[in-house]
């Protein structure tokens, strides 16, 4: 079974859609918590308030940094999605811990980010604009054929 880290913006569908497509393969999915709320209040909710934002999104990363840890050391291949609306510093970081570990590495990003995420896409593996295209990667790599 191939194991597939999804990481990246939570603002759109593009991991159902992946996940979707790639149904009869033999593939295993997993990715950060998409919901932005319970992944920035996490670390209060579990070890306490703080009064202090810093210290408040300080104990949230740590304790989310745990879980994507996990998910990109297990994983075969790591998808970074890169979204259009906001800037994922997290997701150039995960993209860079990924590389750092040798996973195989999938960027999911617009042809208008081609120059910010220049050193990003270098490290990766393959380079797609569309879900579909991942899911195309995740068939080749598991069957070696071709899309129709």
């Amino acid at each position: 079974m191939l194991k597939v880290y999804l990481s990246g913006e939570i603002h759109t569908d593009w991991r159902e859609q992946i996940i979707d497509g790639a149904k009869g393969l033999d593939v295993s999915f997993n990715s950060p918590v998409t919901d932005h709320a319970a992944s920035d209040d996490c670390g209060v909710a579990i070890l306490g308030e703080e009064p202090n934002k810093y210290w408040h999104d300080h104990k949230g990363a740590m304790v989310s940094a745990i879980r994507t840890r996990k998910g990109i050391e297990d994983a075969d291949v790591v998808v970074v999605r890169f979204g259009e609306k906001y800037k994922q510093w997290n997701a150039a970081f995960d993209a860079g811990y990924a590389a750092a570990l040798g996973k195989s590495l999938v960027i999911l990003s617009q042809p208008d980010q081609q120059h910010p995420l220049k050193e990003v896409h270098a490290a990766a593996l393959a380079v797609a604009e569309q879900p579909a295209q991942v899911v195309e990667i995740l068939r080749y790599v598991l069957t070696g054929v071709l899309p129709k």
